[in-house]
């Protein structure tokens, strides 16, 4: 069994301790907080709901986790703020590494972090867990099928809810000492994610992007990010486009346009609730007869047997397992770093047009 150690205890970390307590090979060995108590409540919580057969050991420091021989892995949703040391620590003591997103302040912290992890030959993979979706694997086959939607010409998505006043006066979202790229990296990295995936991880000849609202915490001493747009443009003729926001409604929907058809994705970043997942194509046929406009849908909906959360079929699961798996082989896969670089790459070059008031970047420099 693949030993894990979660660094930290935010909130999402409860869900991927369930997903590693539905895995097939992993256990979580121990949970690590700066303050001892919130280690051991953080275990109690999770031992009362899915509890591991060996209750996981609570640990006062990040350091003595990371130098701890029972834990293969470590698992580190610390803010982005401070995450550069840790990975840079578990690296060095030949940990593997879950990282959460975004993984960096920069591209040239993220490039630093990959280096160190390859240099002791440790896997460092980014959680976005769609990535680990069976629906992935059906979506790029319907991409495949040139009668479904044809030659891509736009991929359009949006990631959003609307948060309650008190999110904006404490989360550490909007704490720039913490989370510097607000909802762009929160939000923002699963629309880019998905458009680098659609292309085969070609990148973006040139990004525009635009800060739609900042809002200034009493916590912070900037504004953060709080509604980002942004535009990306690629080589034969396709375009891209995302919106994010803290203040729009809960939206997570993805569309690609083709020159046959489209497809829609309405969950793409959390599946909604069911033992499905799925997506639809459509190919509009516009019969006009004289003073009759008749608009044919042609829509076939494609599903895959994988449920939405919670289950050892979920796509938070199968992250974990991959991950235990890929360690497993004894070999580095290197397309899970180089995911994350892209992606940290689109995303600051999206920041450096907004900071410049939405002139063109060009990747290509």
């Amino acid at each position: 069994m693949f030993r894990w150690g979660i660094l930290g205890t935010a909130q999402i970390a409860k869900k991927n301790w369930l997903a590693i307590r539905n895995t097939k090979n992993g256990i979580i060995a121990a949970v690590a907080s700066r303050e001892l108590e919130r280690s051991r409540q953080f275990i109690a919580e999770g031992q009362a709901e899915a509890g591991f057969p060996t209750t996981p050991r609570a640990i006062g420091s990040y350091e003595d986790l990371i130098a701890a021989p029972d834990v293969d892995g470590l698992y580190i949703p610390l803010p982005t703020g401070i995450r550069k040391e840790w990975v840079l620590r578990a690296a060095a003591a030949g940990k593997h590494v879950v990282c959460e997103k975004p993984c960096a302040l920069s591209v040239a912290d993220l490039m630093e972090m990959l280096e160190a992890c390859r240099r002791r030959q440790v896997q460092f993979m980014d959680g976005v867990m769609f990535m680990h979706s069976q629906r992935l694997e059906l979506i790029r086959q319907a991409l495949g099928e040139a009668q479904t939607i044809g030659r891509i010409k736009r991929i359009s998505s949006v990631f959003s809810f609307s948060a309650p006043d008190e999110f904006f006066q404490s989360n550490i979202r909007v704490q720039t000492g913490f989370e510097p790229h607000g909802c762009l990296g929160d939000l923002g990295w699963y629309c880019l994610r998905f458009a680098l995936w659609v292309m085969n991880w070609k990148l973006p000849r040139r990004v525009t992007g635009r800060v739609l609202s900042e809002h200034k915490s009493p916590l912070s001493s900037a504004p953060a990010i709080t509604e980002f747009a942004g535009e990306l443009y690629f080589d034969e003729g396709v375009s891209s486009n995302f919106h994010c926001s803290f203040m729009a409604s809960l939206a997570q929907w993805a569309n690609i346009i083709g020159t046959q058809g489209y497809l829609h994705v309405p969950d793409f970043v959390l599946p909604f609730s069911g033992s499905e997942t799925s997506f639809e194509t459509s190919s509009p046929v516009h019969n006009v007869r004289g003073c009759n406009f008749e608009l044919e849908p042609h829509t076939r909906r494609w599903a895959v047997p994988e449920y939405s959360h919670s289950h050892p079929s979920a796509q938070e699961t199968l992250l974990f397992q991959d991950f235990a798996e890929q360690v497993r082989t004894g070999k580095l896969e290197a397309a899970w770093p180089e995911m994350a670089l892209k992606t940290q790459q689109v995303m600051q070059a999206c920041r450096e047009s907004a900071q410049a008031g939405g002139q063109l970047v060009d990747l290509r420099v």
